[in-house]
């Protein structure tokens, strides 16, 4: 199994948790937590798209 499965539950908790701090109301939280986790992912996305092609190249 990959380590890289252990970072969707990790966005997850970290977005949800997010979240929570900034709002009260579930749907609120359910909304920023989504909006948070698609960045997240996003971000991480492009990093591992950086990493590889620098890797490909050398």
């Amino acid at each position: 199994m990959s380590i890289l499965w252990y970072a969707f539950p990790v966005l997850v908790s970290v977005s949800l948790v997010y979240g929570a701090t900034r709002h009260e109301e579930i749907p609120y939280i359910v909304r920023f937590a989504w909006h948070t986790f698609t960045w997240l992912f996003g971000f991480m996305a492009v990093l591992f798209a950086i990493i590889w092609f620098v890797a490909w190249i050398l």
